[in-house]
Parts: C-alpha cells; sequence; structure tokens
C-alpha cells in the first residue's frame, strides 16, 4: 500500500503550526529518504533527512553498546532550542524541531499525539 504524503505534510504541518515552541517537524524512513516535512525556509529536506537518520543510527548503536535497551527518542539541547527524535513505528522517524522556550513536558505530550495520528496513516 501506498503511503499517503500529502496527508502525511498536511499533519506535520499542523503540528508545527499549532504546537506551541514548535519550529519544524520532519518524517524520514531509517534510511534518510523524506516521507514528509514542515521546516524553516532555510533547512534543507534531504540533507535533514540524512542527518535524522544517522543520529538515530548512532542512538541505537550507543544504546546497545552501553545496555540501555530500545531507544525510545533521541533528545539534542543547543543554546537555541531542542532537536528531538522520535520512533514512529519501524518505517519510520519523527524529528521535531522546538525553540528554547518550548515547555519539554507539553512538547512530549504533544509528540506522543502527533505520533498516534502518523502511524494511522502510514498503517
Amino acid at each position: 500500500m501506498a503511503i499517503n504524503t500529502e496527508k502525511l505534510g498536511m499533519i506535520l504541518q499542523n503540528f508545527a503550526t499549532s504546537t506551541s515552541g514548535v519550529q519544524g517537524a520532519a518524517l524520514v524512513t531509517p534510511d534518510g529518504l523524506p516521507l514528509g516535512a514542515s521546516l524553516p525556509g532555510s533547512m534543507d529536506e534531504e540533507r535533514v533527512s540524512a542527518m535524522s537518520a544517522s543520529m538515530l543510527s548512532l542512538g541505537e548503536r550507543i544504546g546497545m553498546e552501553l545496555a540501555r535497551g530500545t531507544v525510545d527518542r533521541i533528545f539534542v539541547e543547543g543554546n537555541k532550542g531542542f532537536g528531538i527524535l522520535t520512533g514512529c513505528g519501524e518505517d519510520a522517524v519523527l524529528l521535531v524541531l522546538a525553540s528554547e522556550t518550548a515547555k519539554q513536558g507539553l512538547l512530549m505530550l504533544e509528540i506522543k499525539r502527533v505520533i498516534s495520528e502518523i502511524k494511522s496513516v502510514l498503517l
């Protein structure tokens, strides 16, 4: 069954514009191919997708090597905000870009909500 990339794009766009502190979001395959994105204009979707897949792969390897089990999310915090990678089933990874003012607890709740919405489209 084909993935409805238009629907995924609308979900990501709605998530990015309606969630406080979120600056962008992208859904990528573990191989680094973009499935959908709503990113700030200066970001290259393909480049972001490739970096997200690389970061996920490295995070999974670190989790194994350090006996931490399966990685649920990878969280990168910088002085200008956050980058959060979360698994979205076996075939997709959600990247969320958030500002430094984003409330982390609320953001995690919204990420869980949007992941369930995305998974229903991926089935």
